[in-house]
């Protein structure tokens, strides 16, 4: 069984930065594509960006330029770099992962970001 912890939320001023990380855990795994997602109070969740094994990334279109992922395959970690934050990127941010054959996915408990003067 994998399990994702994410890691860096907390409150920030518009404008600021945070660092958001997933670490997986487990044993005799490989994963795939991984991704963060974002769900906003009564909104429905939506992708914000995804990373394959390789590092070929995809971003929202509300994201792009501001925010980066990336991943350590050897540390089955996943990354986002959050620059120039906006209120309204003020979300529960959550990762998930699938495994190297795509028959499982994976989710993580999410961390709460807030951005807000």
């Amino acid at each position: 069984q994998v399990q994702l912890v994410e890691s860096g939320g907390g409150l920030v001023q518009p404008g600021g930065s945070l660092r958001l990380s997933c670490a997986a855990s487990g044993t005799g795994f490989r994963l795939n594509t991984m991704n963060w997602y974002r769900q906003a109070p009564g909104k429905e969740r939506t992708l914000v960006a995804s990373i394959t094994w390789g590092g070929t990334t995809n971003y929202a279109d509300s994201v792009k330029g501001r925010f980066t992922i990336s991943r350590d395959n050897a540390r089955n970690t996943v990354f986002l770099q959050m620059n120039s934050l906006k209120p309204e990127d003020t979300a529960v941010y959550v990762c998930n992962a699938f495994n190297w054959g795509k028959t499982n996915l994976y989710w993580g408990q999410g961390t709460q970001v807030t951005v807000s003067s």
